[in-house]
């Protein structure tokens, strides 16, 4: 009788399971074909119907909006768990977000850590050309919600699943170009613009800026709101030989991580690679087998490191255009990077799509099996960070080991002579301590305990939008309710300050101090292994803040902002009086000038110090509701005056900012950039430029990144006009040096001026003007070459460069800055150029001009000019070799492009 009962409940489960599966549709039924069938891309209007459709109809699976895209649509965010789990849904957020901050006892975190369920994070389509990562989730999903596999509902009973299309602008975008085709032969990645609506590829370079609503969006949810223990970041394309490169990754890794972080980055990876192995999928490839580093912040898989959370990429080969896995030879060998190789073969989309399924059951397979040691471990992390930001430590920096070394060497010289047995003790047997202590006992050497950002520093508005960013990523920041004095210095009301006893102290450090990048070559002597971004990125330097490093343990009027609340500009009041003067040293000075421009009231630019105010700081009259606006609103600070004498009354510039096809990401900053700060502008193309008429059209022509012959590269390459609709054929084109170059010279001797940025500088070359690139040797045989690596070497850093004070195009920078430098152009004057007209604007000197990252070789940087303005007939070329507009990260240098931006 037992067995009859137990056959007919099995009997009942297996009914009631296909009636289940029955009532939750397939992909295929959803979209008409199967997911990863060649040719073939899923719309994100047809996704998010999906993922809505299977939400209401499973009690697995929560579906929540999370925030609104660039181009308006909702981010998605699917909460798959059991419906057990559901019921305390809030419960097993509060645990999580408890264990991360890690403001709890040790007693108290090993019990949460029983009764929580870790978080895992899987998302899709952020780089939306990678189709692969926005289709997998569409399988994943279906899996987790409609199946009753005994592993799936493990995965379901012991975690919290979010899963989140990161870019839907981007998927909706792709797709309706390559699906525009009939012939699928001629479907193609080549879109005429960015697959985002700004900056493309690089809205995986705005994790610690934020700056685009889709990484807010993000952000919030990962580090304020769940703050998950795993995040998994799909990306593509695999090394070539390979079909997917994913952990544990190459060195170097960032200095300032605990080292648990990197641990369970192995346990990852690991289980990863062997749920491959054990299915038979070869091609997955890790360590040195791939570029992938874990040393850069900023990227939705590197940021989580620095918040002691497991960031997991992988770049997987495939796409919907059926592609082939090359014959590399050496990938064909087994090494600890490539265990399992794969054979040179056909390849196609769902292959691509059933790996990364696989990859995504073995994630949630680890932190299933896993669970409560995934949750202690990030709570045990952020305690590490918490102790380490209440005493005295020190981060062990390569300069730090340098430093070490360099004090025995010193001993060594002096002593060795009186003692042989000096110049081998470090030999035989290691230093001794005493070397060591030199160093890392050295008080002044220390981490600092916290960082002030006073209220009264020139743009503090600058300062305000650093501080929602560091709070948009999960940081502790205190304010100031009065008046208080550390270390003998008074700062006043409304100061920021930022502990380091947190747990999210290695983000803190990474914002406020410099990065120090290891020499790291192929081999000794030979080429620079190319960092997997910037090797220097520090915010604080970028943006131009002003803070205060403090090295001992302080306390004030401090109260704590709550996590995730976004601060306000400081609303300032409009004094008495009619006449105005508006600091040009505070970047939302700008904001106010457009507006006031925009509403017809007279502007001028002073052109000397006016009531303790620099030159260049803005004269306005009249529109008090403008003014108002300004001063509430942005935080302008408006100082009462007479016009002073030598003002000069400025319009707005018609400025054209150049693109081209495929969209240009550095182009595509300036435009978010300009529209933050109200500029208007018009965007062109190379065909406007060859059409001529210029001035008749434009004031100013910007050229960011690319904008001289030679520069343009454009996403999946140039079309031809008969394989495109028509209308996109505007956007076509080159720029060349016979027929764009003499308009833009006209342009510019009819009054017109140009300012080029970053490798668009090379325009000097093609106008004939008297500069050389500084960055060149001179072989045995005359000839020059560019400096190879082995002798000059400096990836995305931060360098100080001097600048002119007195000239107009740096008015409210001050006498230097620290500038955004990624190999950027640097030039040499010739004898000549002061008498022609050229004026440089800012240079280096004698001295390393490192301030951040990795710079190798800088002697070769001394005196070379990075910035300069050219007369050209009646206007002019300004070249900026830095990228002063970096991914809209470097505000301490956007005042060099707006002075730009006004005409007389």
């Amino acid at each position: 009788m037992r067995k009859f009962y137990f056959l007919w409940a099995i009997v009942g489960l297996l009914t009631f399971t296909t009636a289940f599966s029955q009532s939750i549709p397939t992909p295929k039924e959803h979209f008409g074909f199967e997911i990863g069938e060649d040719y073939k891309l899923a719309t994100y209007t047809a996704t998010d119907a999906y993922f809505r459709k299977l939400a209401a109809l499973s009690d697995r699976v929560k579906f929540v909006e999370i925030g609104p895209t660039e181009e308006g649509r909702q981010m998605p965010m699917m909460i798959i768990t059991s419906p057990e789990n559901h019921k305390k849904l809030d419960r097993y957020k509060e645990i999580s977000q408890l264990l991360a901050r890690a403001e709890i006892t040790e007693e108290e975190a090993k019990k949460l850590s029983v009764e929580g369920k870790p978080v895992v994070w899987i998302d899709g389509g952020l780089h939306s050309t990678e189709t692969v990562g926005s289709h997998q989730l569409i399988p994943t999903y279906y899996e987790l919600v409609s199946s009753n596999d005994p592993e799936i509902l493990r995965f379901l009973d012991d975690l919290i699943i979010l899963m989140v299309q990161v870019n839907p602008d981007g998927q909706e975008i792709v797709t309706n170009w390559y699906m525009g085709p009939s012939d699928v032969k001629k479907r193609n990645m080549s879109s005429p613009y960015m697959y985002q609506k700004y900056v493309g590829h690089d809205n995986n370079r705005d994790f610690f800026m934020m700056n685009m609503k889709e990484t807010t969006n993000t952000s919030l949810q990962q580090y304020v709101e769940w703050l998950p223990q795993i995040i998994y970041n799909h990306h593509q394309t695999s090394p070539a030989g390979t079909v997917v490169a994913g952990p544990p990754y190459r060195d170097p890794f960032n200095h300032v991580f605990d080292p648990l972080i990197m641990t369970s980055l192995d346990g990852v990876g690991a289980a990863m690679i062997n749920r491959l192995n054990l299915e038979g999928r070869p091609g997955y490839t890790r360590l040195g087998g791939s570029v992938f580093s874990s040393w850069w912040n900023g990227g939705l898989r590197t940021t989580p490191y620095f918040h002691n959370m497991i960031g997991i990429l992988t770049e997987i080969t495939g796409g919907p255009t059926p592609s082939d896995i090359p014959l590399v030879p050496e990938r064909l060998i087994p090494t600890h990077a490539t265990p399992f190789p794969i054979e040179p073969q056909p390849w196609n989309f769902k292959r691509s799509i059933d790996y990364s399924v696989s990859l995504n059951f073995a994630i949630l397979d680890f932190a299933s099996r896993n669970d409560d040691a995934i949750l202690y471990n990030i709570y045990k992390m952020g305690k590490n960070s918490i102790d380490r930001g209440n005493m005295d430590y020190w981060t062990k920096y390569p300069k730090r080991s340098a430093a070490v070394q360099a004090a025995y060497d010193k001993a060594k010289e002096k002593k060795s002579a009186e003692d042989p047995e000096m110049a081998f003790y470090g030999m035989r047997s290691g230093l001794p301590k005493q070397y060591f202590d030199s160093v890392f006992q050295d008080m002044d050497l220390r981490d600092p305990r916290g960082f002030i950002l006073p209220s009264d520093q020139a743009d503090f508005p600058t300062a305000v939008r650093f501080v929602n960013a560091l709070i948009k990523s999960g940081i502790l920041v205190h304010k100031a309710t009065a008046d208080f004095t550390v270390n003998g210095k008074k700062y006043p009301s409304g100061s920021y300050v930022v502990k380091a006893a947190q747990a999210f102290r290695p983000h803190v450090l990474d914002m406020f101090e410099a990065q120090d990048h290891p020499n790291d070559f192929e081999y000794p002597g030979g080429p620079p292994k190319r960092p997997y971004d910037a090797a220097g990125w520090t915010l604080a330097f970028q943006m131009g803040v002003e803070f205060d490093r403090i090295l001992d343990g302080f306390d004030g009027p401090f109260e704590r902002i709550a996590y995730g609340e976004i601060q306000s500009f400081p609303a300032m009041k409009v004094p008495a009086g009619s006449g105005f003067l508006i600091d040009s040293r505070a970047n939302n000075s700008f904001i106010a000038v457009n507006d006031l421009l925009k509403s017809g009231v007279d502007v001028s630019r002073t052109t000397a110090v006016a009531s303790g105010l620099p030159a260049g700081s803005f004269y306005v009259t009249g529109s008090k509701a403008v003014l108002e606006k300004a001063a509430k609103e942005f935080g302008v600070k408006l100082v009462a005056s007479s016009k002073p004498s030598g003002a000069v009354k400025i319009k707005p510039a018609r400025i054209a900012l150049f693109d081209h096809y495929g969209g240009s990401m550095p182009s595509g900053w300036v435009r978010w950039m300009m529209e933050q700060y109200h500029f208007p502008f018009q965007v062109i193309y190379p065909q406007d430029i060859d059409k001529g008429d210029l001035k008749a059209k434009y004031d100013v022509i910007l050229f960011i990144g690319a904008g001289a012959p030679g520069t343009i590269r454009s996403w999946g390459g140039m079309p031809k006009a008969e394989d495109i609709d028509a209308q996109y054929h505007k956007l076509l084109g080159n720029l060349t040096k016979d027929k764009s170059v003499p308009e833009l010279k006209k342009f510019m001797e009819a009054g017109g001026n140009v300012v080029a940025v970053g490798a668009s500088t090379s325009l000097a070359y093609d106008l004939g003007l008297p500069v050389t690139n500084a960055l060149l040797e001179k072989l045995p045989d005359g000839r020059e070459r560019q400096l190879t690596g082995e002798k000059y070497y400096i990836p995305g850093s931060i360098l100080k460069a001097n600048l002119d004070p007195s000239s107009p195009a740096n008015w409210g920078m001050g006498e230097s800055a620290n500038m955004v430098f990624n190999n950027s152009p640097v030039f040499n004057l010739a004898p000549d150029a002061l008498i022609k007209g050229i004026k440089p604007l800012a240079w280096f000197g004698t001295e390393s001009p490192l301030v951040s990252g990795w710079a190798w070789g800088q002697s070769y940087l001394r005196n070379g000019v990075v910035a300069f303005e050219a007369p050209i007939g009646k206007g002019k070329l300004v070249a900026f070799g830095p990228e002063i507009t970096f991914r809209a990260q470097a505000h301490n240098t956007f005042k060099l492009l707006f002075n730009q931006l006004y005409v007389k």
